[in-house]
């Protein structure tokens, strides 16, 4: 089974691609492909001759998620959860927000968790009709990480934020695009060619505006993150306000695991 986060350099209109790869798991995101992602965008942010960047999952879905499969090898201690999160995670997440270079998102199927996190880190969203977001993490007796909840909450908003995460409420490409996460949505068939104009268009643009139009709108950012990520929001989550990881080994983490591993229901 083949995961990656595939590069393919500038081409000579200054426009790079980026896959998410991960066979047969709809691009589930695996820790090495966060390792990877990090690496990609630390790359590009470093290469003069890029202009636009078009990230897109491989084959019917953009990236449905983590790899849940590799869960119980760490997730239930509160140290290596927090370093999956804080290093590997948000490492990815950090190097997408600090590159300067645009950043389109070409959506098509599945953009759940994960998907939805690395969607938020792109400036313009473009998606096909059938496209479907959300982050049903507490369907998996768990959170989503601090800085990750910030990130996504400032992107797709308050309210969807708490609809997607408190009610693991599942939500189609026309309502997202009036919720305005979406730039664009536009049938299946014309979806690359949309996305493809969309970059063409940046391109075409002054290069230098644009890195410095993208550091501005990141100061705005990153006073966001910091105020949700302070300790009277970490107090505010129930658990220990100094590690927002200390549930790692709760019953209902170990159960919400589990039973997706199982194919069941769990049993909160």
């Amino acid at each position: 089974m083949s995961a990656s986060v595939l590069l393919r350099p500038a081409d000579d209109a200054g426009i790079v691609r980026v896959t998410l790869r991960h066979d047969g798991r709809l691009n589930a995101m695996t820790r090495a492909m966060w390792r990877e992602l990090r690496a990609v965008f630390e790359r590009i942010q470093a290469d003069a001759a890029a202009r636009c960047v078009l990230l897109e999952g491989e084959g019917a879905a953009f990236c449905a998620g983590g790899d849940i499969s590799e869960y119980p090898a760490f997730r239930f201690d509160a140290a290596r959860l927090r370093d999956f999160h804080e290093n590997e995670v948000w490492g990815g997440l950090s190097a997408m927000l600090a590159c300067d270079v645009p950043i389109v998102a070409v959506i098509r199927g599945a953009c759940m968790g994960a998907g939805v996190e690395i969607a938020s880190c792109c400036d313009i969203r473009v998606a096909e009709t059938h496209a479907r977001f959300g982050a049903p993490i507490a369907r998996l007796g768990f959170p989503m990480a601090p800085r990750e909840a910030a990130l996504v909450a400032s992107r797709v908003g308050d309210a969807t934020a708490r609809q997607m995460l408190l009610e693991a409420a599942v939500l189609d490409a026309p309502q997202m695009l009036a919720r305005g996460f979406l730039s664009r949505v536009v049938t299946a068939d014309v979806l690359m060619d949309e996305a493809q104009a969309t970059a063409d268009r940046i391109a075409r643009l002054a290069p230098q505006a644009a890195r410095l139009t993208k550091q501005t709108l990141r100061g705005v950012f990153e006073s966001k993150v910091t105020e949700t990520t302070s300790g009277q929001a970490r107090a505010a989550m129930n658990v220990d306000s100094s590690d927002p990881y200390a549930y790692a080994d709760s019953a209902e983490h170990r159960e919400g695991i589990a039973a997706f591993l199982d194919k069941r229901r769990p049993r909160f």
